[in-house]
């Protein structure tokens, strides 16, 4: 098995979106004679399973306000919250016809290193969830492409739990769509439940721990590692650029949903139902019981056909006379109504 560092010029990355495209690449790409072992820890991000409706399963405003990545992963499941409490694996290798959703194939041996650093009642729950004491600490999914796959999975080491909450949060709309919701389930880190040497080790310290148990080794010296070139990085980037650091991809990529909503602004009663298409606003309806004087289809006629995103809905609401067609609204409260 080969060991490949996430580093660019000894720097180590923490960018989800480049990180998920080392992945990729390294799947579809980079063809050893043995399976590929790569670690990261990202930055704060959320990472959403491939076939989800990103705006169901993420707190936008959170995530917009506290610089939260958002990345769309290629392999299904749900949403997952990431920080530098956070360490993912992935197990690259050719896919021979029987390890696909084959999740213990590729847990045991992490579970196996647990055991060995005191967490004795770690263990594989249901499909693919690994948990202790009842509560979730990892969740590992799966995506096979030309004979190869991966195996990746996250581990809950010192996550700042209430930000997993918060981030991983929707906002109470009334939303439909044939996205795949998140399972809300209890969650732990696992660092509480390693023994007492451990409990004084970072993620990375954790990382180096798990590094050696894996490779079955004593030395990192005795790890075989593939190291990124250049041209490996040309083909990295272009590849985060067309996918996962592209907001077509991470959120154009939703599937299409409806939404309603009704709230009392200082114009008064503002009611909107969307039909959001390709991550964009493809109908829209406005309702209320405010006074205006202009026609509000006018208004409709503007937003529909733009990105669902603050910045876009922003940037026609600011040059539209409101007061004409609401009375007294302020922008910031439509963009709160409609996103």
């Amino acid at each position: 098995m080969y060991y490949v560092k996430n580093e660019r010029n000894g720097e180590e990355i923490h960018d989800a979106a480049l990180n998920l495209a080392i992945e990729y690449y390294l799947l579809n790409e980079v063809k050893l004679d043995e399976p590929v072992l790569l670690f990261y820890i990202n930055d704060n991000s959320i990472i959403v399973g491939k076939n989800q409706n990103t705006y169901e399963e993420v707190n936008t405003t959170y995530v917009e306000e506290n610089g939260v990545k958002v990345v769309r992963r290629f392999s299904g499941g749900g949403a997952v919250y990431h920080d530098l409490g956070v360490l993912n694996f992935c197990f690259i290798t050719e896919d021979d016809g029987q390890s696909f959703r084959n999740f213990q194939k590729f847990t045991e041996p992490v579970i196996k290193s647990l055991h060995k650093m005191g967490a004795d009642g770690a263990k594989l729950q249901g499909r693919n969830d690994l948990i202790i004491d009842d509560k979730k600490f990892s969740g590992n999914a799966m995506y096979t492409k030309n004979g190869r796959m991966t195996a990746h999975g996250s581990i809950l080491f010192d996550s700042e739990i209430e930000a997993v909450v918060d981030a991983l949060r929707p906002k109470k709309h009334k939303l439909e769509s044939k996205g795949i919701k998140s399972i809300r389930s209890r969650v732990t880190n696992i660092k509480p439940y390693l023994g007492d040497e451990y409990q004084g080790i970072n993620t990375k310290d954790f990382r180096q721990r798990l590094l050696l148990d894996l490779f079955e080794v004593d030395d990192q010296s005795e790890v075989k590692e593939y190291q990124l070139t250049d041209e490996d990085w040309t083909h990295i980037e272009a590849f985060a650029a067309k996918y996962t650091d592209n907001w077509d991809w991470n959120y154009g990529s939703s599937p299409d949903f409806e939404l309603e909503r009704s709230e009392r602004l200082s114009c008064g009663t503002v009611e909107v139902k969307l039909d959001i298409d390709h991550g964009e606003i493809s109908d829209l309806k406005i309702y209320g019981d405010f006074f205006g004087m202009g026609e509000i289809a006018d208004v409709e006629e503007q937003l529909i056909g733009i990105k669902y995103e603050t910045e876009s809905i922003k940037s026609v609401l600011e040059t539209i006379d409101l007061d004409k067609y609401f009375g007294n609204v302020t922008v910031d409260e439509l963009i709160e109504l409609i996103y």
